[in-house]
């Protein structure tokens, strides 16, 4: 796939369709905006032994990512950590896909 100045994918057209485009349109938009999540999750080796967590605090990723698992929704997960925010529980996600 040919690639623009800046790294991103350029989806070469096949069609005309306004629907087309906007699903790719919205679909870089949220690459983007998943990018800023992952900068939440910080490696620090003094907290929790290295161990990736959210924003310098000790919530470990893999913690919040096991009660996902568990069914736990965000608003159940926000209740209970409410230091914590719902970007904080996207970048984890967003950090479990690398």
């Amino acid at each position: 796939m040919p690639l623009d100045f800046y790294g991103t994918i350029k989806l070469v057209s096949l069609t005309s369709d306004p629907q087309v485009k906007k699903s790719v349109y919205y679909g870089k938009i949220s690459m983007m905006a998943s990018e800023s999540y992952i900068s939440r999750i910080t490696i620090l080796p003094t907290i929790c032994h290295g161990k990736p967590t959210i924003r310098g605090k000790r919530y470990p990723v893999e913690n919040m990512l096991e009660l996902l698992a568990a069914g736990m929704t965000f608003e159940e997960i926000l209740k209970d950590y409410p230091d914590l925010e719902k970007e904080d529980l996207l970048a984890c996600l967003e950090y479990s896909k690398r």
